[in-house]
C-alpha cells in the first residue's frame, strides 16, 4: 500500500430527508446520518464558501500531487433524487453508492431513480449486494461475490463498466482492500476520515468524512478547507480500537443498532 502527496476531502452522506421513513435503511444505526433538507443545504452552502469545488474522483489523477473535494452519498436511497439535483442545480457532481439488493424495493431508487443520476453526470457506484454489516467479517469468496453481483447488476442497468465502489458500514481490513481491486475497481471509498489516497493493487483506496445529523455547517466548511482532519481521525482510530479489542460486544451492538 503506497501513498500519495495528493490531498483529497471526502465526505460521506447518506439520506437527505425530511421523513427519515421515506428513504434508506430504518435501523436505529441509520437514523444518525439522516440529514434533513434545510441542513444539507446548509452544508452545501458551506463548502461554496470556501475554495474547493466538488470534483469526480473519475476526472481527477490520484497520482498528481494537489487537492480536491468529493461528495459522495451512500445506499441509494430515494433521497438521492434530491441530494443529486441539488448538487446540479450548483453546478456540481456527486458519487453515489447503491446496494443492489434494494434496488426496486420500499424507500430506495428503483433502476430508473439510478439511471436519472447517471444522466445527470454523477457517478454511480456500488455499495456492495446486501450490505453485510461488518464486512471484514465476510469471507474471501463472500467478499468476491458481494462486489461482483453488485457491479455486475449496475453494469448491465447502465450499459457501462462500474468501476467504483465505497465499502458498507465502514469496518475495513487489507482483505477488504485486497477484494475490492480483484472485483476490478478502480477508486473505492472506506470511511476513514484521511487526505492521501492510497495504491492497493490496480485500485486507488480513498478516505471519507462520515457526515452525521449533528455535523455542523461550519465543521463541513473547517473539513473542506483541510483543516481538521487529524482530529476526525483520531477519533474514527480510537472506535476502531475498541472494536477491534472487544469484537464480542461489537457484534452484538451492531445487531441491536440495525435490528
Amino acid at each position: 500500500m503506497v501513498s500519495v502527496p495528493e490531498r483529497i476531502a471526502a465526505f460521506a452522506y447518506h439520506d437527505v430527508t425530511d421523513d427519515a421513513r421515506d428513504s434508506g435503511f430504518h435501523d436505529a444505526g441509520a437514523l444518525p446520518f439522516k440529514l434533513s433538507r434545510a441542513a444539507f443545504a446548509r452544508h452545501l452552502d458551506a463548502i461554496a464558501e470556501t475554495a474547493a469545488r466538488p470534483q469526480l474522483v473519475t476526472a481527477i489523477d490520484c497520482a498528481t500531487p494537489g487537492r480536491a473535494l468529493l461528495l459522495t452519498f451512500d445506499d441509494g436511497g430515494m433521497s438521492a433524487l434530491h441530494a443529486g439535483d441539488e448538487l446540479c442545480r450548483r453546478g456540481w457532481r456527486g458519487h453515489f453508492f447503491i446496494v443492489t439488493a434494494r434496488i426496486g424495493t420500499r424507500a430506495f431508487l428503483d433502476a430508473a431513480g439510478i439511471r436519472y443520476l447517471r444522466a445527470c453526470g454523477h457517478v454511480v457506484g456500488s455499495h456492495s449486494h446486501s450490505h453485510p454489516h461488518i464486512f471484514r467479517e465476510q469471507t474471501a469468496d463472500q467478499m468476491a461475490t458481494e462486489w461482483r453481483t453488485s457491479g455486475g447488476r449496475l453494469a448491465d442497468l447502465l450499459g457501462e463498466p462500474c468501476t467504483t465502489a465505497a465499502v458498507p458500514g465502514g469496518d475495513i481490513s487489507p482483505l477488504v482492500l485486497e477484494s475490492a481491486a480483484a472485483a476490478g475497481f478502480h477508486h473505492v471509498f472506506t470511511c476513514e476520515p484521511t487526505l492521501a489516497p492510497q495504491r492497493v493493487g490496480g485500485c486507488w483506496v480513498l478516505g471519507r468524512f462520515s457526515v452525521k445529523v449533528t455535523t455542523s455547517a461550519s465543521r463541513i466548511r473547517e473539513l473542506a478547507g483541510l483543516r481538521g482532519w487529524e482530529r476526525a481521525l483520531l477519533v474514527r482510530r480510537l472506535k476502531n480500537f475498541a472494536r477491534m479489542a472487544l469484537p464480542g460486544p461489537y457484534r452484538h451492538y451492531v445487531r441491536w443498532r440495525t435490528t
